[in-house]
């Protein structure tokens, strides 16, 4: 973060922006928390208003709310799935509203939509938010062609994450036997967001791929739907849960934040497993990750095809 950068920082658990908060101003910044259910609009647009009266016009709005629950999806209530989706999609919807009803009429401006993988691959056991992320993904496309028409100088891009080792796996709501964890390989958050400033920096590009498990999940969705079908039916349950039992925490974070008086930090508690480099990350900033991406699994296709035939 540059030095007197000025950060609005926007969430529902005042532990938790009181410890960003402090951060950004450890790091030497200006740091504006408020506490807002991005789920509801009149916060949201309420939030934005605060922003620019205390520092002026909006130059980045970072999209990134969410709230999840975990299991298949006939265990998961019909509240339960409902407030996750408000959270995550309707979060997007309304900060992006709030970005854009001051952006557009000053004709500059970026909206960085976080997003993941699994905007493109659904994965079982997480239907809610895979929903969420894909109706995030056709929203941003139709806001993107909506402003090109207009030719508008204000940019919106997208930001496709791995495995992320948040706290989000401890306070989620699961149903799920066993203790929630992020589809190996994981990454840490400070990945991701190196990855998000890079964005908000060269928002031309439409879309950004992070980390290798990234690019080859979306390519071999773009080939071969059926194959990841079959191989994540397979796989899918186990990878997702550790040994460990979950701790029972009623509904995680869906209704209400589970940082509102402890701050968890930006870690989950997977830092033994995760990575902080990855090389696809390299050769992305430098426009040669989807064709990396796109040999590596035309080897992988071309030893599944020689297996098959030695069959």
């Amino acid at each position: 973060m540059s030095s007197g950068a000025r950060v609005a920082l926007l969430a529902r658990g005042r532990a938790g922006l009181d410890a960003v908060a402090a951060d950004v101003r450890a790091a030497g910044g200006q740091a504006l928390p408020i506490a807002t259910d991005m789920a509801e609009w009149e916060q949201v647009d309420r939030a934005a208003r605060h922003v620019e009266e205390e520092f002026g016009p909006v130059d980045v709005w970072v999209n990134n709310a969410f709230t999840a629950a975990f299991g298949r999806f006939t265990d998961v209530s019909p509240d339960d799935f409902l407030q996750a989706t408000r959270s995550t999609y309707l979060g997007y919807v309304h900060g992006t509203r709030a970005a854009l009803d001051r952006m557009v009429p000053r004709d500059r401006g970026t909206v960085v939509q976080v997003g993941s993988a699994l905007a493109y691959r659904g994965i079982p056991l997480q239907s809610a938010y895979c929903g969420a992320k894909h109706a995030i993904q056709g929203f941003t496309e139709s806001v993107r062609c909506e402003l090109l028409h207009d030719k508008s100088a204000v940019r919106v891009t997208m930001v496709q994450m791995p495995a992320v080792n948040t706290p989000q796996f401890t306070w989620l709501r699961t149903h799920l036997p066993r203790h929630a964890q992020p589809v190996p390989p994981i990454y840490q958050p400070e990945l991701a967001a190196r990855a998000v400033l890079r964005a908000a920096d060269h928002p031309r590009r439409r879309e950004y791929w992070v980390g290798t498990s990234t690019a080859l999940t979306l390519l071999a969705n773009a080939v071969v739907p059926g194959l990841l079908d079959h191989y994540l039916a397979r796989t899918g349950f186990d990878s997702q849960q550790t040994d460990a039992r979950p701790q029972p925490q009623g509904h995680g974070n869906l209704f209400a934040p589970a940082d509102e008086n402890t701050d968890y930090g930006a870690h989950g508690v997977f830092d033994d497993q995760a990575h902080t480099f990855d090389p696809q990350v390299w050769a992305s900033r430098h426009r040669v990750g989807k064709a990396m991406a796109a040999a590596g699994l035309a080897g992988a296709g071309y030893a599944l095809l020689r297996r098959r035939a030695r069959r």
